[in-house]
């Protein structure tokens, strides 16, 4: 659907279809302008069917009663979650309460007040007592995974980053750029829903 089809649109069919509202759209739209005419033609689908090493990591620390995103963090993909965590330490107060998923085993050594799902072992299950730990933690961080959902609405974060290859280091901290713009607008979204 083009742009010109889009904007004859309800309000309602417009956001159901772009996940912002027209007036949050025309803005980004107008932001993103000379980015827009610059955009090349580089990048493409890999030839063979070996997974891409050049990946970007973004790390989001949500509010847990308002969906509100209160800090990102963003590294090169082949670091792991916890060491992202670790490294640009996130601003939390001691005594909040952090839940978090499973790559971020050992987080109660840094931060007292964290919960993280338990793990099974090699040679045995998860009895009663800690699945129905682990259903309760989920049920409780359902929050950070719409948020998720939310940024995954976003083409340019579901799918593979497409300024990868050309000039990579400038169009990597330029992913950092482009998440917070997109994290800002969801902020505003969630603000205008509720």
């Amino acid at each position: 659907m083009t742009y010109e089809q889009l904007k004859t649109l309800k309000p309602s069919a417009f956001k159901r279809r772009c996940g912002v509202h027209p007036e949050t759209f025309e803005q980004m739209v107008e932001g993103l302008r000379p980015d827009l005419d610059r955009a090349g033609k580089r990048g493409g689908q890999a030839k063979c069917g070996k997974k891409r090493k050049h990946t970007l990591k973004a790390q989001v620390v949500v509010d847990q009663s308002t969906g509100q995103i209160i800090c990102t963090a963003f590294s090169k993909g082949r670091v792991h979650d916890f060491r992202v965590f670790k490294q640009y330490r996130s601003p939390m107060l001691p005594e909040q309460l952090c839940l978090a998923g499973t790559g971020y085993q050992g987080l109660a050594k840094l931060h007292p007040y964290s919960c993280t799902p338990t793990k099974k072992s090699a040679k045995s299950k998860l009895d009663k007592e800690e699945r129905h730990y682990n259903q309760m933690l989920a049920s409780l961080r359902i929050v950070a995974e719409h948020t998720n959902r939310r940024f995954k609405i976003w083409r340019i974060l579901a799918e593979r980053y497409p300024h990868l290859l050309a000039s990579r280091s400038a169009r990597r901290r330029r992913f950092g750029l482009r998440f917070n713009l997109i994290a800002a607008i969801v902020n505003i979204e969630l603000a205008r829903s509720s």
